[in-house]
């Protein structure tokens, strides 16, 4: 592989993996709140 190839591929995988833990460190400090989800039917 040509190293422009090598550098394309590490930015490429260094965006991918980085937005993956920007999404978790975003879920974890601000979590989704089941509050908001109606809730279920009550079965009689």
């Amino acid at each position: 592989m040509t190293p422009t190839a090598v550098v394309m591929m590490i930015i490429a995988t260094l965006t991918i993996w980085g937005g993956l833990v920007g999404a978790i460190v975003n879920l974890v400090r601000h979590p989704e709140v089941a509050e908001d989800e109606p809730s279920p039917p009550v079965e009689l």
